[in-house]
């Protein structure tokens, strides 16, 4: 692992140090731990908007998924 010098301010230090003694872990355990979840998130987003975008560059037809509708129609009672 690297050390890094980090500058936060001295209310979400607090917050922080107050976190980590909640889920007993240190303090660099839970600012890895939200980097991580950060990164995750990041990520995540930018395959939603990936896919969001191949989307609207090529739209749905019309009656592209209508074969679909036997399949997956509730049955009549």
């Amino acid at each position: 692992m690297k050390t890094i010098q980090v500058v936060v301010d001295e209310t979400t230090l607090r917050s922080a140090d107050r976190e980590a003694k909640r889920a007993r872990i240190n303090r660099s355990a839970l600012f890895r731990k939200a980097l991580a979840y950060y990164l995750r998130r990041r990520r995540l987003i930018e395959l939603e908007e990936r896919h969001r975008a191949g989307y609207a560059g090529q739209p749905a037809e019309a009656a592209e998924f209508d074969v679909w509708d036997r399949v997956v129609a509730w049955p009549d009672k």
